[in-house]
């Protein structure tokens, strides 16, 4: 749509108040794409345009507008305007725009609501945060086993317009708990008479209200669902989860990790709308406690000044050598706490995980210090000379065997870490580059120090 559809063009008829030439272009386009375009638009002419839209199509757009433009165009349309979007609006989008919405704007927007509506969103945002209840939405086709397929179509053609989804209809009793399932292609397929009973599908993998919306995820991924059904505590379907609301928990979960591995408190807002204070706030007790836990590196090398002086080359392979540890550990943190968020890895496997990352350490330890060895003796010592002649057989050993240790015991921390950490509670995402990195240069100094003093004579 972007590359056909200039943005600037629309715009300018927007300012030239040809709402009626502007109308006829936006509703023949996606509504996530005029939704962008509302991203464009100054805040005076928000309203304007959106006023513009045709009925059947705005409930749409607004649900895929920004918070803050929701915010706009609710706390300045009518009572009745407000209504109508509600209305239209699947109840898991209203949720979702009213968590981003001020407590005085909320109590305007569900006076706006019908009754019905109004109690389903009540319902829905009395959910904890961040549980599957709280992404469900009510809108769905529900069948009875009574009934026969031609029964079931009818009431699909009467009542799937309201429904996110109608792919699959779900079966209930009277007391709405949840005895089967039938798909659509199921009941084309099959004869009009036949009962919904002899077709359903009884072994219904289902969601609590009050499970992780990131567990529903996993599982909704795991067994290729579109739609997955949710049950209260008595096993009473009160909604489904469909798999755009899952692409949206993809996508918070996957950003809250790269913000804790990066040393960032998470925010759930966008870069641009979180204020340069949020930001601050949001970054300044992880590089504080880094900052901190750092000191003990300079504690080691603190302990070991005194022999430091005896041979001061050494100091030269210091960021070498803390540089190739939290590397080393970054890697296998990484690799594990991604095992561990898809459900690959558990604490039972925690040997199994260091015994493999041992082989590998072996591996790149032995062909970091090969190669570090042909450089130190080739580049520093016969073409630099930067060796003492006596000393440089030694500095080598130091250095290589340093290097060996250290890419040893960084895997082993990096791979352990975010498991332990998920044993006691914590989030594995914690245990990522920084918090590794500031563990294995104390750990790389403490045994370079160590090996220096036994090997080397006079220190």
């Amino acid at each position: 749509m972007n590359e056909v559809l200039n943005f600037d063009e629309l715009l300018k008829l927007a300012e030239d108040k040809s709402f009626r030439k502007l109308r006829d272009i936006l509703k023949d386009l996606n509504e996530a794409d005029i939704a962008l375009f509302f991203e464009e638009l100054p805040t005076e002419l928000i309203v304007k345009v959106f006023r513009t839209l045709p009925k059947d199509i705005a409930a749409d757009v607004f649900s895929n507008l920004d918070g803050d433009i929701q915010k706009v165009i609710i706390t300045t349309i009518t009572d009745r305007e407000i209504k109508d979007i509600i209305d239209d609006l699947f109840v898991d989008d209203a949720v979702d725009m009213l968590e981003e919405l001020p407590a005085n704007v909320v109590k305007k927007v569900l006076k706006s609501a019908n009754s019905e509506t109004r109690k389903l969103i009540n319902q829905f945002l009395q959910y904890p945060e961040n549980s599957t209840g709280s992404i469900m939405t009510a809108e769905f086709v529900d069948l009875k086993k009574n009934m026969t397929v031609k029964d079931a179509i009818s009431h699909i053609r009467k009542t799937g317009e309201d429904s996110e989804t109608i792919y699959t209809c779900y079966v209930t009793d009277k007391s709405r708990i949840l005895e089967g399932i039938v798909t659509v292609k199921e009941l084309l397929l099959a004869a009009d008479d036949i009962l919904i009973d002899d077709i359903m599908r009884c072994d219904v993998i289902t969601a609590s209200t009050t499970d992780d919306q990131e567990l529903t995820a996993k599982n909704m991924m795991k067994y290729d669902f579109i739609s997955m059904p949710v049950v209260d505590g008595e096993n009473r379907l009160v909604g489904i989860v469909t798999v755009d609301d899952i692409m949206d928990v993809m996508e918070e979960e996957t950003t809250e990790d790269i913000e804790k591995m990066a040393a960032i408190l998470p925010t759930d807002k966008d870069y641009f709308h979180t204020g340069v204070f949020s930001t601050f706030k949001a970054r300044i007790p992880w590089l504080m406690l880094l900052m901190i836990s750092a000191t003990f590196t300079g504690s080691i090398i603190s302990s070991f000044e005194a022999k430091l002086t005896v041979l001061p080359a050494l100091i030269a392979f210091i960021p070498m050598l803390m540089d190739t540890g939290g590397n080393s550990g970054s890697q296998a943190s990484v690799t594990v706490i991604r095992a561990i968020s898809l459900g690959d890895i558990e604490f039972k496997d925690i040997f199994k995980v260091i015994w493999k990352e041992v082989r590998v350490a072996l591996c790149c330890a032995v062909s970091l210090a090969a190669v570090n060895a042909i450089k130190l003796w080739f580049v520093d010592y016969l073409i630099f000379k930067n060796f003492d002649a006596k000393m440089q057989l030694y500095e080598i050993a130091v250095v290589c065997l340093t290097l060996f240790f250290t890419v040893l015991v960084a895997k082993i921390v990096g791979c352990s870490l975010p498991i332990l950490a998920k044993k006691i509670g914590f989030d594995p995402a914690v245990m990522a580059s920084p918090l590794i990195t500031t563990i294995v240069d104390a750990l790389s100094l403490f045994i370079y120090f160590s090996i220096a003093v036994m090997l080397i004579p006079g220190i």
